[in-house]
């Protein structure tokens, strides 16, 4: 007796699919998080730059930087463990004075999904960087 092929087709079709669609799944989850974790930083930067400008003295103007950064990441719903640098030139000494240009830079990382615990406490993941610099302009006063 012969065995026909009949019937396998829906089987080949099925396991085909979970093969090919698990792994997508996963890279497409992957770009997401990456991309959540870029546009975080990216708003992260340009708020902070903007809270630091808007102080009214230099000594408020990094706590008011840190937590608009820290906001923007509670926005996309991220922990706030970005890194945050800021510098100023021509003086960096006296960032609000008229003519400087801060410049702020964020640091952080996105973790790849659905990362098994066997990878201990450091889950791999992306680095991911952005960079704002705003000027405090020519005719403004010195604070």
């Amino acid at each position: 007796m012969r065995r026909t092929d009949d019937g396998t087709a829906l089987v080949e079709f099925v396991w085909l699919s979970l093969v090919l669609l698990v792994p997508l799944l996963y890279v497409l989850l992957a770009v997401f998080e990456v991309q959540r974790t870029a546009y975080a930083a990216s708003a992260a930067a340009r708020s902070a730059g903007r809270a630091f400008l808007t102080s009214p003295d230099e000594g408020s103007a990094r706590a008011r930087a840190r937590v608009a950064a820290d906001l923007a990441f509670r926005d996309q719903r991220l922990p706030g463990r970005a890194g945050l640098e800021i510098t100023c030139r021509p003086r960096p000494d006296n960032c609000l004075s008229p003519g400087s240009v801060v410049t702020v830079r964020v640091r952080t990382s996105a973790d790849l999904p659905l990362m098994p615990a066997i990878f201990g406490d450091e889950a791999p993941s992306i680095a991911v960087s952005s960079e704002h610099s705003a000027p405090y302009g020519t005719f403004r006063d010195d604070r």
